[in-house]
Parts: C-alpha cells; sequence; structure tokens
C-alpha cells in the first residue's frame, strides 16, 4: 500500500537526535526524503541512533558555499513539500537558505526549524546539546522530582510530611546521592522530536485547506517544557481539593519490586491487596480472592497516601520477592492487574509480540548487518507504513539527487502572503475524547490547541480525577460532556454527538467500546468520512487487552531499565522518570496520525482506521540503541551508575559550592581543552572550586556546559519571552485560582496554536452540547435526574445526585 505521504518531498539538513528523527518518521509513511550533508561531515555521525533515525533517506553531499551546489539545492526547494533544518539561530540565513528566502521560491513550503533555545531568545546562542538544555531547563532535577514534591517545590512550601514519615533510601529512585540526574534517555530531543513531527503533520493538513506553507519551529527548550508540562504547573491554591497528589514527589514508592530472580517488576498504581493475597501461598496465586477487605486494591493520589505507602512498601516488597519476575508477570496477567518487567532494551527488540506487531523491526544494515530497532510507530487503515531501507553511507546519492536537480527548471520568485491566516491548523475540525487518563486526553488536547472543538467524554463520577493537577496536563480547551454510557438515554447521545464529528479518538481497551457498539467497525457504517483513533498500552497481540500505562511501556522498551544504569548492577534499580513520554509521546503520534488521515481525507473523502500505542513511544524514546536479531549487544555507550552521564566529558560534575555543572564535551577539542583545565582527576578538580569560577574557567577554553538549574522551574512562568511566545499559559481556574501551565511546544507562522480555555470541569458543557443536538430543557432535565448525565452546574429543578468521592 501507498504511504500517506507519498509524494511528499522532504529535504533533511538536520542532525543531532530531533530532526533526524522527524525525517525518519515521514520517510517511515511513504515520504521522499533526502538527506542533505555538509563537505565537513556531520559532528554526531557516530551516534549508534543514525543507524535509525536516518533509515529510509537518500543521501546527497551539497556545498551550500559553492554557487553550483547552491543552485541545485535551490532547485530542490523549489519543488519540495518539507525542509528541516537544525542549524544554530541565524545560520541559515547567512547561507542565504533561511524561511522568508525559501519561502520565496516555495511558498507551499512546510520549512521546519528546530533550535536549541528557540531563535530570539535570551539563550539563542547557547550550545543547544541535549544534556545542557536538560540541565539549564532544571530537567535534570525533574527526573526523580523533589522530596517536597512538584506542586510544593513550585509554590515554595516545605514536605508537609517531612517528619511524619521515615523513607528508606531504597524506596527512592535514581543513585544514592543527593543532586540532579543525567539519565539515559534524551528527553529534550525527544521532546523536540515530538513537537516538530507534529507541527509538520498540523502544517500538511492546514495546507490543503490554505494552500500556504508556513514555518514550524520547535527548540530542544520547548522539548523539554513537553517533557516538563505534568511536572511544571504553578496555581494559587495547591491545597485545592482534590488537586495535590503524592505521585509527583521523590520520597513516594513508584511500585518497583525486586523478584526472588533479581530481577525487577513494576506494578503501577500499586495493588497491595493482589500482591499480598497472591504471595500467600508456597506457588503464586494469579487468581486471589480480591474480596477480602485486609489491604487497599489499590493506593490513593491524595498526598496523605504516602503515609501509608510508607507502610505497605517494606511489606510488599517482602512477598514479591518471593516468586520469580515471570510468575509475577503471569499473575498479574491473568488477574488483570497492570504489572510488567523492567527489561533491556535487546529483551524490547527481540520481543516476538512486538515484532509480529512491526512495531519492532529487522533492517538489515550495510555496515553492522541485520540489526533490530523500532519499527512502524502509528498506522493508517489504508497506508501502514514501512522501513524504505536502511542508513544509506554518506554520499552515496549525491550524483543522482544532483543530476536530478539538475534538470529541474530554474526557480521563480514569489510573493509570499504578509499576513498570516490566524486559526488554527484544525479549525472547523470536531473531536469526540472518549479516552481516559492522560494518554488519550493529551492527545486530543493537542487537537485542541491545533484549533479543534474537542468535546470530552465524561462519567458522572469523572470529578475525582479531574481535580488532580494530572488531568489539568491533559485537559484544557475541551468542553465536558458528562454522560453515563449504561443508560440507554446517555449512549444515544454520545452516538448523536458523532454524527457531527470528523473525529472520535480514545485510549479504552477495545472490547469496551464493542460492547457499547462504539467501536470503529459499527460506526464506520452509518459514518465513512469518521476518522478513528485508538491509541492502546501495548502491541497488536496478546498484551493487547491487558492494562497499560506509561510506566508498563518505560519497563517493556527498556526506558527504566536504561535510566537506571541497571546493566551497571550494584544498588542500581530502575528508574521511572517524572518527565517520561509514554502517554505523552502517544499522545503526539495520536495527534500525527489524525492529521495525516485528514489530509488524505481530502484527497479521497473517506475517513479510516488509525491506531499507535505507549509501548510505540517508548520504543521511539530508546530508538538511540538497536539490537542483534539474536539478541546479542550492538556495543554503545552505557551510562555512569551514578547516574551523572556518560565517561568524563559528557556528564555532571560537583562543585565546591554543592551547585552541579553539566559538560558537553563532545569533539575533540572540547575534550583536549578539559583535560588541560580539569586533568587526571576531574571529579576533585571540580568539587574545589565553586560553580562561577568554574563555569568562568569552561567559558574561557571553549567547552560547552551549563549549570544544571534546581530553581529554574520556579522562575519558569516568571519569563516574559515564554508568555509572549505561548511557550507558557496562564488562565483563571474556579477551583485553583490562577493556573500556569506549559503552552505550545511548537510555533506555527501561518496557523498558530489557540489555547481556548482551561482546564475542564466535568459536565461543564453538557446543557449547550444537548441543546446543539436538538434536546429541549425538559428532555435535559428529564436526562439529568435519570442520571444519564451531569450538569454542572445542577439545572433548576434538578435532583441532588450523590457523588462517592465528596466533591
Amino acid at each position: 500500500m501507498a504511504g500517506v505521504l507519498n509524494g511528499i518531498k522532504v529535504l533533511d539538513l538536520s542532525w543531532g537526535i530531533a530532526g533526524p528523527m522527524t525525517g525518519m518518521l515521514l520517510a517511515d509513511h511513504g515520504a521522499d526524503v533526502t538527506r542533505i550533508e555538509r563537505p565537513a561531515g556531520d559532528p554526531f555521525s557516530e551516534m549508534l541512533g543514525y543507524k535509525v533515525w536516518h533509515r529510509g533517506k537518500k543521501n546527497a553531499v551539497f556545498d551550500l558555499k559553492n554557487p553550483s551546489d547552491m543552485n541545485l539545492f535551490k532547485k530542490l526547494v523549489a519543488e519540495a513539500d518539507v525542509v528541516i533544518e537544525s542549524m544554530a539561530p541565524g545560520k541559515t540565513k547567512s547561507l542565504g537558505i533561511d524561511y522568508p528566502e525559501m519561502a520565496k521560491l516555495n511558498p507551499k513550503l512546510i520549512y521546519c526549524s528546530i533550535t536549541g533555545y528557540g531563535e530570539g531568545t535570551a539563550d539563542q546562542d547557547k550550545p543547544g546539546y541535549d544534556a545542557l538544555v536538560a540541565a539549564s531547563s532544571g530537567l535534570q532535577f525533574e527526573q526523580r522530582g523533589w522530596p517536597e514534591s512538584a506542586l510544593n517545590h513550585m509554590a515554595g512550601e516545605e514536605d508537609p510530611f517531612a517528619e511524619a514519615v521515615e523513607i528508606d533510601q531504597n524506596w527512592v529512585q535514581g543513585a544514592n546521592r543527593e543532586g540532579p540526574l543525567h539519565v539515559a534517555s534524551k528527553w529534550p530531543s525527544m521532546g523536540a522530536f515530538f513537537s516538530a513531527i507534529t507541527g509538520i503533520s498540523a502544517a500538511l493538513y492546514a495546507r490543503t485547506q490554505t494552500e500556504r506553507g508556513q514555518k514550524v519551529s520547535t527548540s530542544l527548550q520547548q522539548g523539554a517544557m513537553a517533557c516538563g508540562s505534568g511536572v511544571w504547573q504553578r496555581v494559587d491554591d495547591i491545597h485545592a481539593q482534590g488537586f495535590n497528589t503524592w505521585i509527583m514527589g521523590a520520597r513516594s514508592p513508584k511500585g518497583h519490586f525486586k523478584c526472588k530472580d533479581g530481577k525487577w517488576i513494576h506494578n503501577w498504581v500499586p495493588n497491595p491487596r493482589f500482591i499480598l493475597e497472591a504471595a500467600k501461598g508456597d506457588e503464586i496465586n494469579a487468581t486471589p480472592d480480591l474480596t477480602v477487605q485486609n489491604d487497599p486494591d489499590r493506593f490513593g493520589i491524595g498526598p496523605e497516601e504516602l503515609l501509608v505507602m510508607a507502610h505497605y512498601q517494606p511489606i510488599l516488597a517482602d512477598a514479591v520477592s518471593k516468586f520469580n519476575a515471570d510468575d509475577w508477570v503471569k499473575a498479574a496477567a491473568d488477574g488483570n492487574m497492570t504489572m510488567q518487567p523492567c527489561r533491556t532494551v535487546e529483551e524490547s527488540l527481540t520481543d516476538p509480540y512486538l515484532i509480529d506487531d512491526k512495531c519492532v523491526a529487522t533492517v538489515d544494515d550495510p555496515e553492522l548487518g541485520p540489526i533490530n530497532q523500532v519499527g512502524i510507530t502509528y498506522r493508517l487503515e489504508t497506508s501502514p507504513g514501512e522501513i524504505q531501507g536502511p542508513t544509506r553511507v554518506r554520499g552515496a546519492d549525491t550524483d543522482s539527487v544532483k543530476a536530478y536537480a539538475a534538470d529541474l527548471p530554474d526557480p521563480e520568485e514569489h510573493t509570499v502572503p504578509a499576513k498570516a491566516t490566524g486559526k488554527g491548523p484544525l479549525d472547523g475540525i470536531r473531536v469526540l475524547d472518549l479516552g481516559l487518563a492522560i494518554a488519550g486526553p493529551f492527545g486530543c488536547q493537542l487537537l485542541a490547541d491545533m484549533g479543534a472543538e474537542v468535546i470530552k467524554m465524561n462519567t458522572l463520577w469523572d470529578s475525582y480525577w479531574h481535580r488532580c493537577h494530572i488531568a489539568y496536563m491533559a485537559n484544557r480547551g475541551k468542553r465536558s460532556l458528562a454522560v453515563m454510557l449504561k443508560h440507554p438515554k446517555g449512549l444515544e447521545a454520545i452516538k448523536k454527538v458523532i454524527a457531527t464529528c470528523d473525529v472520535v479518538q480514545h485510549n479504552m481497551r477495545y472490547p469496551a467500546t464493542q460492547r457499547l457498539g462504539l467501536d470503529y467497525d459499527s460506526l464506520k457504517k452509518e459514518f465513512p468520512r469518521l476518522i478513528y483513533c485508538h491509541s492502546r498500552g501495548f502491541e497488536e497481540g496478546p498484551r493487547k487487552n491487558l492494562p497499560g500505562n506509561d510506566q508498563t511501556g518505560a519497563c517493556l522498551a527498556g526506558v527504566q531499565h536504561e535510566d537506571g544504569a541497571l546493566h551497571a548492577g550494584g544498588e542500581t534499580h530502575p528508574l521511572w522518570s517524572l518527565t517520561s513520554l509514554g502517554d505523552t509521546g502517544n499522545g503526539f503520534l495520536t495527534a500525527v496520525g489524525i492529521c495525516n488521515a485528514l489530509m488524505e481525507r481530502e484527497r479521497t473523502g473517506k475517513g479510516q482506521f488509525v491506531d499507535t500505542s505507549i509501548i510505540n513511544a517508548c520504543l521511539l524514546n530508546t530508538s538511540y540503541a538497536v539490537a542483534k536479531p539474536d539478541g546479542s549487544v550492538v556495543e554503545r555507550e552505557r551510562l555512569n551508575a551514578d547516574q551523572t552521564g556518560y565517561g568524563d566529558y559528557y556528564r555532571l560534575y560537583k562543585c565546591a559550592d554543592d551547585n552541579w555543572i553539566q559538560v558537553a564535551a563532545i569533539n575533540d577539542a572540547h575534550r583536549a581543552a578539559f583535560d588541560g583545565l580539569a586533568g587526571d582527576n576531574k571529579i576533585a578538580a571540580f568539587a574545589g572550586k565553586s560553580s562561577a569560577d568554574l563555569m568562568a574557567d569552561l567559558a574561557k577554553a571553549g567547552i560547552p556546559a551549563a549549570i544544571s538549574d534546581a530553581e529554574a522551574s520556579r522562575r519558569l512562568f516568571d519569563n516574559a519571552d515564554y508568555k509572549k511566545r505561548g511557550w507558557t499559559v496562564e488562565y483563571p481556574h474556579p477551583y485553583v485560582g490562577k493556573l500556569e501551565q506549559i503552552g505550545a511546544t511548537y510555533d506555527l507562522s501561518d496557523t498558530p496554536a489557540i489555547m481556548q480555555c482551561p482546564p475542564l470541569i466535568v459536565g461543564d458543557h453538557s446543557k449547550a452540547i444537548l441543546e446543539e443536538l436538538g434536546y429541549s430543557e425538559e428532555e435535559i432535565l428529564a436526562m439529568a435526574n435519570e442520571t444519564a448525565i451531569l450538569c454542572d452546574p445542577p439545572l433548576p429543578g434538578q435532583k441532588e445526585m450523590k457523588n462517592p468521592w465528596g466533591l
């Protein structure tokens, strides 16, 4: 089948991680991608990830300082659909290939620029390496979080349970030391990648409506902010009922348990009743009697639950240690519990279920031979995607690409519209969000930010979840319709909403939708133009209908194993990063797939099924690694056991004033200068001087470095430039007062993002939406009194409904 991007031509001038991965995803879905390399070469060419991220692309070397090559390049630009570049701000302008110049040659061009800190920002000229952005943005301190929790830290409040709970250091994630963590995951780059591919996909669809191209901009700084969207929220009242939780705090156990065989499992959210009942006997019991009320079936999310967890953690650890990891995973599957093993990347890349699903693929690399790597990560029914081939050697296609360009006509200059369209790229698109928790709703929030009208279907009892700060990160820009799907009138109302929608998106387990008649096969007969997107926890296969989440995906893909440096043995244990891109990465993939499907509908007039999963997003997060098909390791750099970085040259160092400096000596010149500055015992050299003096020394020697900034998150929402750019947003909320959040993580020059309204209140638009569908006030009141719907505020004459959560 032809890819959904068949016929789209892409010129990829990027290097590093975010740009190459963006080009990879376009190629995976049919785009004709040509990688343009400079004569001096790529400074990151030795990265193992390039075996993955540059697959399926032609490779041509162009000297853009040479008039002949520049002329050929401009001919290619004139017929291209997308250009991707990751040069330092000002570099493209000095070369004459910045967006304004290229748009004159091709007004329909989508031009994606990825920088370190954003063009025109105060930090634009700083070295934009991944670890430096993670350091300066404060992201390194958010890997395991703050003892007092994220919200308390942002508000400047102390840990309310500091004296009440004695914490075993073995419960705390990360190395047994204070300070920031340098993890294996390249979070700022990954956030920039997800943002860039989403922005390009939105711009390609918008072009079908406006017939205009535009500039898509993102940065590693915005990528870091995408990762921090769950922990970086600031409100007037963090003590508002139901708002704060223990989840984003460093002191709370995170559901990791070491098994009898020394392997780790992750049970999230921990289920004491299942674990303790299953482990009672000499053999594990996969179907214990869970009606017993001795222990909770799961922990609550309020901050005070830390006291309960502190009681149970050692008890649960002892119970889990009685049996092997495989026994627990099988028992959890039989018992429908959320539990998976923390395994290596190599185990992930040789998992037969993932291989059968094609989210892992074997590619015959010209240098390494057959290697397993991340495969296709989202699918459209009519064009599921296909890897176009391995990464080609440098210059392999230079002659053919230049010959092709030479035959193209000389480009003409065009007038580019001076005024932006101003509407979001999905203006006029209506979406029904049936999602749960984060992965589904976050994807629909992205669609709302693109200007789509999003209706969120809630249950009548969802206030418990939607009062929580975690739900706030995924539900702005939506109108809530609260219905009881098991009530005939509630289900009828949802089907009437679907009749008005372009898109239905959800992450429910699919059998539930089939029972309700809300599955794609049931709906497509009546609504042939409907785009139906389903995101799962796992691959299509035996795990498909198991409960899954960010944590299980990170376990199975090897993210937690790598970030926790488990390869080093000793006292290391898995790390679930609080800035993970499993749920939210999945949300980005759903938005990409939906934009692709909407674009294809413009050609065919038909809707289709779109699917992806959390495990797919997590496989992208570990795509810096590959494995041999037999599971053997392909050599790569491994994280230091103390989670300070890699070796001596790309790592964190503690200074005499207890600040930490991230060094990024990435080339020979940097390393030689660093050796001259710090000598053989670099740890001692840093320990003996202040961070200010060391930063001055590093700058003088030309060595890229940054303070790992513990206070960055507290200053984030005071940055006037970020507010002006829409990178942070604020609005009044009736529950918590002023709410400040991460805004758009990419910028579109012609169809900018729109923050439509603050996070929803359950049932806030039930009445208005039903009236739009033709329901009378009497019918709506009757539905409310029959508990088929919930309206907030209650309707005049509505009977009082008891909320089991007391909210």
